[in-house]
């Protein structure tokens, strides 16, 4: 077999398909997208039926509500899929290489399967208030352009992205052990500052498949209307933090290591 048509079948990653870890992956994927989403959207729910403003916990509990799911879902889920969680993310690591291609659509099918079951389990307890109270779906907030919503979105998700790069990347911890990094917490930290400031815009997409769950349990028409921002805005978003971190930083830090190492090895007059 040619060299060329190794390196394609490794992006593609049609072997993967025999391998039973990548379908405990899958199920992983599977359920933590189930959970996150049954959480958060009952979070949404349960603070929008309250009456007072005091009430429930606040825009600030919402932002915890998801910063807190992807802390403990990323931290359980890390060392069997890598704890993406969302088709974003998942993407990122694509473009970057880091999953073949085979599982990176596999990986978004159970993401955002997952989600539609994570938001049908809220509607199912609590129907009523899920219908009344919009369903906790993402759409663009009154006052807003849809050109605003979709930069929040961008901005949003490259911070995320951004942040899971980051937080993940071997050779920043090997060469900065002394300083420990829990990278689930930095990527839930970065999913809680994200919602503070964009909930008030679009309640905060920066997951297509959390975007897409609530779409089609409570299957409004505006909802769909803006559909298109939550996808778009949160790949567009991904492409360019991986970009970002692996074509300009990783880049200029491989650049300074060979020069060092030249500086390092050259004969000395």
């Amino acid at each position: 077999m040619s060299e060329e048509k190794k390196i394609h079948l490794d992006v593609v990653g049609m072997g993967e398909l025999k391998q039973w870890s990548f379908y405990k992956a899958l199920i992983a994927e599977f359920v933590a997208t189930l959970l996150f989403l049954y959480v958060t959207i009952a979070t949404v729910i349960g603070h929008k039926k309250q009456h007072r403003p005091c009430d429930g916990v606040g825009l600030l509990g919402i932002a915890w509500s998801f910063g807190g799911m992807i802390f403990v879902l990323v931290y359980c889920t890390a060392g069997i899929s890598k704890g993406h969680i969302n088709p974003a993310v998942t993407f990122g690591m694509l473009m970057a290489r880091k999953v073949t291609l085979v599982r990176a659509l596999a990986y978004m099918a159970a993401q955002c399967l997952g989600a539609i079951c994570g938001a049908a389990l809220v509607k199912a307890f609590m129907k009523h208030h899920y219908m009344m109270l919009g369903g906790g779906a993402n759409s663009v907030a009154a006052g807003y352009s849809r050109g605003s919503a979709l930069g929040a979105e961008i901005f949003g998700t490259f911070i995320l992205v951004y942040t899971v790069f980051s937080a993940t990347d071997l050779e920043r911890i090997a060469r900065d052990a002394h300083v420990p990094v829990l990278a689930p917490l930095a990527i839930g930290i970065a999913v809680f500052m994200v919602h503070l400031a964009t909930i008030p815009i679009t309640g905060t997409g920066i997951n297509p498949a959390r975007s897409l769950g609530p779409a089609v349990i409570f299957n409004n028409p505006k909802v769909w209307h803006d559909q298109w921002i939550f996808w778009v805005g949160p790949f567009v978003g991904a492409l360019a933090a991986a970009v970002y971190h692996q074509y300009v930083l990783r880049t200029a830090t491989t650049a300074a290591a060979i020069t060092t190492t030249t500086t390092t090895n050259s004969p000395r007059i």
